[in-house]
């Protein structure tokens, strides 16, 4: 049996995703970062990009975080997000048309949640 962590990612309105994971790769305020079984404990602060989860049945999952704070000890990863959408929750073609209408209204914050649900999208 391959060694796995227990992952929560949870946004501030619900539990996005829960499960057993061989790694997680997620953006953080010191740059991309990969959290695998045994890791060392650790506290960061999580920037706007796809999270991706590598399950422990082989199956991918990822998610658009826009913020939030993550923390590994004991072979749990708690990822805490301001917001979060699972790709698969996700409408491709109204996020470009979000996208389209934030650069237009020159909006970053509205371009950068737009731009991260369509990389997420990408990803799965």
């Amino acid at each position: 049996m391959a060694a796995e962590l227990h992952v929560e990612l949870v946004a501030a309105d619900r539990s996005v995703w829960s499960g057993e994971a061989t790694l997680v790769v997620a953006r953080t305020t010191s740059g991309d970062i990969g959290v695998m079984p045994g890791h060392q404990p650790l506290l960061g602060v999580l920037e706007s990009g796809p999270v991706t989860i590598r399950t422990s049945e082989g199956g991918t999952v990822v998610a658009a975080v826009h913020g939030g704070f993550l923390s590994f000890a004991d072979n749990k990863l708690s990822l805490l997000a301001e917001i979060a959408e699972l790709a698969d929750e996700i409408d491709a073609q109204r996020a470009e048309r979000a996208l389209e209408r934030a650069k237009a209204g020159e909006d970053d914050a509205a371009e950068r949640r737009a731009d991260v649900r369509l990389r997420a999208v990408a990803v799965r």
